[in-house]
């Protein structure tokens, strides 16, 4: 009898708490009621790009203008990205990436010791120099501008920054790398400038285009080259006739 009374109680201590378990369950989810919005995610304000507009020209930089103003401490401070990568000391040791000591103006994947990617070796077939352009693009995005470069870094978007580390690559054993004169044809707002060796309007266009309706290129009146519009085709002799009969 109090064996069966013992199983009753171990069965009704469970059903109560599962019955507690199921309280704090619906309490819980008419307490802290979250209502389902109805768009999923979160809207994020960018401008949209026009549709079938032309792409953006980007210019690279004018290093004759910017490498005189750089700031070096700052890409001094860029560099610390690197750090876990290269060394830039004189003589120093290659680590994950080769030793870039001199690296302005150095041969591309020369550095003793160093085992390139094959990727890295058949693109300085084409770019034999790291010059300041060419440091600029891998820096920019090393697997884009070298698919299968064995470079993991992701890169550095913020052409500031470029221009800052650049310039103190520069000054680590490439001093002897000149700066280049300004280039006025990278100056901001050089590439939407007209050439000068544009078509030049041609004269008296605008009258052409009025006496064909308003289209340039519509095709011109059709005579003798020269002759006016205005001018009336000849005309043509009239037919012979026969004589009249005699009259008897």
């Amino acid at each position: 009898m109090s064996g069966d009374l013992k199983l009753n109680k171990i069965m009704g201590a469970g059903l109560a708490t599962v019955f507690v378990i199921l309280m704090v369950k619906e309490g819980t989810a008419f307490i802290y009621h979250t209502k389902t919005p109805e768009k999923m995610g979160y809207f994020v304000d960018a401008p949209e790009e026009a549709a079938g507009g032309p792409a953006e020209v980007v210019l690279p930089p004018d290093w004759g203008t910017v490498l005189p103003t750089a700031d070096l401490a700052a890409g001094e401070a860029a560099f610390a990205r690197c750090k876990s990568c290269h060394t830039v000391t004189a003589g120093g040791p290659n680590g994950i990436g080769p030793n870039l000591y001199g690296i302005a103006g150095r041969p591309t994947a020369s550095h003793a010791g160093f085992a390139y990617s094959d990727a890295m070796k058949a693109h300085a077939v084409t770019n034999p120099t790291w010059t300041l352009d060419e440091m600029d693009l891998f820096i920019t995005a090393p697997g884009r501008h070298v698919p299968g470069t064995k470079m993991s870094f992701a890169g550095i978007r913020d052409t500031a920054t470029r221009i800052n580390l650049i310039a103190w690559l520069r000054s680590q054993g490439s001093t002897g790398m000149a700066i280049p004169a300004p280039d006025p044809a990278r100056q901001p707002g050089a590439a939407s400038a007209p050439s000068a060796g544009g078509t030049a309007p041609v004269a008296g266009a605008e009258t052409a285009a009025a006496a064909t309706g308003g289209q340039a290129g519509a095709a011109p009146p059709a005579g003798p080259v020269g002759q006016s519009s205005t001018q009336a085709t000849p005309a043509a002799p009239p037919a012979a006739t026969s004589p009249a009969p005699p009259n008897h």
